[in-house]
């Protein structure tokens, strides 16, 4: 049994993924019980080539190489990783596009759910690629939130909605940490079933610690004396089809954890305004195509994408 065993996924930027093996293996000792699954999520095969030839060469036992043969989208991707690692402690989700800027960040992350049994999931503080400052946490996925707006949430109700652009001098108990570096109970993820892999892209990491929260009472917390670097997005394409994507799997979250009628009275919001959007720019029309038909999982990037047979 190992203490952790850390997920990446790669989507054709090999060398992100490069520069984050590196960089973990570099601020990690040696000796400290830990692995690397990379799962590489159907990219193209060169892509692919490149980062088999960098796993042979590096030829470290912690490092290993999996490949999907299709694009699972995050919470898959991440749970078809899960099914190559090793029995541990911890899982460690950590995106592609981040570098290590903690000496022995996988430690002291363990250190502190050992110490806190509260805690259910745990992240170090983003910084971006400026090593500035970046929002880490998020209030849960809801009609409110979408209503009302992050920012009027904060001044109304600031013991429940924490402002997200505030340092925190000390560990901190938060809705959710942003998917890009989530340090998860490995028991407690596996009883809970992971992530939902109905959700292709977006709002996986709300889900994950909305339902530890209300199944199991155990808090996520930011750590904010610990640090990691993103690249924003490296991977993602902007457009209409992305957020196609994210309004389906907002509006699945919203149903799924509030019930029917908040995700009757999200849709409408959404149709309302979009139908005024797509007027003004035109390139929206597909996307109020989707809500007037309630946005459903079967029109979700998750059924486009083929198999890769080489």
């Amino acid at each position: 049994m190992i203490n952790i065993s850390c997920i990446i996924l790669n989507f054709n930027t090999t060398g992100y993924t490069i520069d984050c093996v590196n960089s973990i293996m570099a601020f990690t000792d040696s000796s400290f019980a830990y692995e690397i699954i990379i799962v590489d999520n159907a990219s193209q095969q060169a892509e692919y080539l490149k980062l088999k030839k960098f796993c042979g060469k590096l030829g470290s036992s912690k490092v290993h190489l999996v490949r999907s043969k299709q694009n699972l989208g995050f919470g898959g991707g991440n749970m078809f990783g899960i099914q190559y690692s090793s029995r541990c402690n911890y899982y460690a989700f950590i995106n592609n596009d981040t570098l290590f800027t903690t000496k022995n960040c996988l430690g002291k992350l363990q250190v502190f759910m050992q110490n806190n049994p509260d805690a259910g999931i745990c992240s170090p503080q983003m910084l971006d690629e400026n090593k500035n400052f970046r929002v880490t946490i998020d209030h849960y996925s809801s009609l409110q939130r979408e209503i009302l707006r992050r920012p009027l949430l904060e001044y109304l109700f600031p013991k429940v909605y924490l402002n997200r652009k505030k340092t925190y001098p000390e560990p901190t108990k938060v809705h959710y940490v942003q998917g890009s570096f989530m340090f998860v109970d490995a028991d407690l993820f596996n009883k809970s079933g992971g992530f939902d892999t109905n959700l292709f892209l977006y709002y996986e990491e709300s889900d994950l610690c909305l339902r530890l929260k209300k199944e199991y009472k155990k808090n996520t917390y930011l750590i904010p004396d610990l640090t990691y670097l993103h690249y924003k997005s490296a991977s993602m394409k902007k457009g209409t089809t992305i957020k196609i994507e994210q309004k389906i799997s907002l509006l699945y979250h919203t149903r799924k954890h509030y019930g029917w009628l908040s995700y009757k009275l999200l849709l409408l919001y959404f149709i309302i305004r979009y139908l005024f959007t797509s007027i003004l720019k035109p390139s929206y029309f597909a996307l109020l195509k989707i809500l007037l038909i309630g946005a459903p999982l079967t029109k979700s990037l998750k059924l486009k994408q083929p198999l890769y047979m080489e």
